[in-house]
């Protein structure tokens, strides 16, 4: 009798550890394909990314990946669905980092500028030779 409830539990566990969860995914993931819509950014399992141009069938999409490249894919490649905000807060955040970038660089140049004055040492031309 004792070795049949530690067997229920033991498959009680499997089920709450791996079915669950593994059916949550599937659901999600249906859902997932069958909410692509033409203009979507998508992202292929590969990696790709394009926008849904066309929905050919139950399983094919037209994605364009530049303007010149469509291809034909099965539903089932899409790994996920881009939001358009997630590509805008990206499109910020790089502006931001090659700003402050830039700001250091002015920054440090001007430094070393103000330093070589300090020395009084003479600048190099970068156009002239050396005559020895």
């Amino acid at each position: 009798m004792g070795q049949l409830i530690v067997i229920i539990a033991m498959l009680a566990l499997v089920w709450l550890l791996l079915i669950r969860p593994a059916r949550r995914r599937q659901v999600v993931q249906r859902e997932l394909h069958t909410g692509i819509e033409v203009g979507d950014e998508i992202v292929t399992a590969g990696g790709v990314y394009g926008h849904v141009v066309e929905a050919h069938e139950e399983d094919e999409l037209l994605v364009a990946v530049t303007p010149a490249v469509n291809l034909r894919i099965a539903r089932r490649a899409v790994a996920a669905v881009i939001p358009p905000e997630v590509e805008e807060e990206v499109e910020e955040e790089v502006e931001e980092e090659v700003e402050e970038e830039v700001e250091e660089e002015v920054e440090e140049t001007l430094m070393e500028a103000a330093e070589d004055d300090e020395e009084g040492s003479p600048r190099a031309n970068p156009n002239e030779t050396n005559r020895g």
